[in-house]
């Protein structure tokens, strides 16, 4: 398998965490947003939405992470990234939603240079923007762990699921953002319980060949 991404992107960060996990191997092939070479010619014959990630499992080219992780979960069941218990599913899914439906795309790199190049928006109103939208998620979603008594260390239960798939790429983004995690203390241990796992960790952005280009 090949995985079109960038090491910064928080798309590109949670379907490597899901590789990971289920311990799938593939082609690193850095697609740099900086110098904009995902709009060139090369990268629309991959991806027409010229957007990462893209992962080509050699029969097929699949994009949209949700869409690719979901496939994923069909092929490659173990381990699972959902519980076994409808009702436990759709919790797992809402948080997962909350970072990949509210949070992400209004906080992603087309809507920030639109921002900064169409509106005039300098750092300071761009870090504010974002802190806006993660803090609104992150405040429901700190709400849901901080209800669940019956979870451990993760998101749900005792193991990585889709929603830590989710959430840790986003605290990432989070803290480049300087947003303050201090009301979220739910979500930072989440977000170090998860960090410490060997599958996290590889996927990490500074732990991605492109980023020693930075």
């Amino acid at each position: 398998m090949k995985l079109y991404n960038f090491f910064r992107s928080g798309t590109s960060h949670r379907l490597r965490i899901a590789l990971n996990l289920k311990g799938i191997e593939y082609d690193y092939v850095p697609v740099d947003l900086r110098t904009e070479a995902h709009l060139g010619d090369a990268f629309k014959v991959i991806n027409p939405q010229q957007l990462v990630p893209v992962l080509d499992t050699g029969e097929l080219v699949l994009t949209q992470s949700p869409a690719i992780i979901e496939w994923l979960e069909e092929r490659y069941p173990t381990p699972s990234l959902l519980p076994a218990v409808p009702d436990a599913r759709a919790r797992v899914r809402a948080m997962a939603a909350i970072v990949g439906c509210d949070i992400h795309p209004i906080n992603n790199r087309r809507i920030l240079e639109y921002l900064r190049k169409s509106l005039g928006c300098d750092e300071t109103a761009v870090n504010t923007w974002c802190a806006t939208w993660i803090s609104a998620g992150f405040a429901a979603l700190e709400s849901l762990l901080a209800d669940d008594r019956q979870r451990k260390d993760f998101c749900f239960g005792d193991a990585p699921s889709l929603a830590d798939v989710y959430l840790v790429p986003q605290v990432e983004s989070a803290r480049r953002f300087k947003v303050d995690l201090t009301p979220y203390p739910n979500i930072v241990a989440v977000d170090r319980a998860c960090t410490a796992l060997e599958a996290f960790h590889r996927a990490a952005p500074d732990r991605q060949p492109d980023m020693a280009r930075f």
